[in-house]
């Protein structure tokens, strides 16, 4: 496996993570969000992650199964929103207020997406933490070439 395709693999778990932290971070904004533009409270959203294959090229990519490493690399193929009905709260002091005193609020748990948060901070530091340990060796390779 050349570093190449090792950085090439943390790096896509890096964007990977990175979009996930921004949806997940939308949401937490928007916790409190009960008018929005398609209408009706804000809906949460979720990244959905796929394994795709690391090599570009068949050959490539047959010498990887061949060798038992299967390689594979992470790519968001969607953004799913929330299909959940949203939270009714009483308050019939809000502005979107129902005839009954309810307002439609965002079916957000904030804990669940603190922890969520936390979960792809630590997968980003990890894939930071691989990509550096590639970048090492193949600093060392190179400074043992010129020897």
């Amino acid at each position: 496996m050349s570093f190449f395709k090792a950085m090439d693999i943390s790096s896509s778990g890096l964007a990977a993570q990175r979009i996930r932290m921004n949806v997940l971070s939308s949401n937490l904004a928007n916790a409190n969000t009960t008018r929005t533009p398609e209408g009706g409270p804000y809906r949460r959203e979720d990244v959905v992650f796929a394994a795709n294959p690391a090599s570009g090229n068949p050959f490539e990519g047959f010498l990887d199964e061949d060798a038992g490493t299967q390689l594979k690399k992470v790519q968001v193929v969607d953004i799913h929103k929330d299909t959940k009905a949203p939270r009714r709260v009483l308050d019939p002091s809000h502005p979107d207020a129902d005839a009954d005193g309810y307002v439609a609020m965002p079916n957000i748990q904030v804990m669940s997406e603190m922890v969520n948060m936390i979960a792809a901070t630590r997968a980003f530091e990890a894939n930071t933490t691989a990509l550096n340990a590639s970048k090492s060796m193949a600093n060392t390779a190179i400074e043992i070439g010129r020897v």
